[in-house]
């Protein structure tokens, strides 16, 4: 297979001014692209994903979590506090009791839309 190099296929650096100088404008900085990624990257596994798929029927305890998904206490609280650490989770304490859940409804729909997408036909 011959390889295209870039010079073959532009004759010049722009070729939709309009459009390149659009998203230019429009473009975020850094520093969200960056956090938008790293969310990406803790949701990127799939015990966590599970754990917020339980998450998103109900707000569950270390030791719940653990039978639901048939894991030590210790993995998932490590599991945890990854989430935690990426804001997609927060706790509330009853007594002894630690209890965790989605941190908003953007974690919830988030995931409902990319279980929309891997399900559509």
């Amino acid at each position: 297979m011959k390889r295209i190099e870039l010079s073959e296929m532009c004759d010049s650096s722009v070729i939709h001014e309009d459009s390149v100088a659009l998203v230019k404008a429009q473009m975020p900085d850094e520093g969200p692209v960056y956090e938008v990624a790293e969310l990406f990257k803790v949701l990127g596994d799939s015990t966590r994903t599970r754990i917020i798929c339980a998450l998103t029927i109900s707000e569950l305890c270390v030791c719940d979590l653990s039978c639901i998904l048939n894991m030590s206490q210790s993995a998932v609280s490590h599991q945890l506090r990854i989430l935690k650490q990426g804001r997609i989770v927060k706790n509330r304490r009853a007594g002894k009791v630690v209890y965790y859940s989605l941190d908003d409804e953007h974690i919830k729909s988030l995931f409902s839309i990319g279980f929309d997408h891997v399900m559509e036909d």
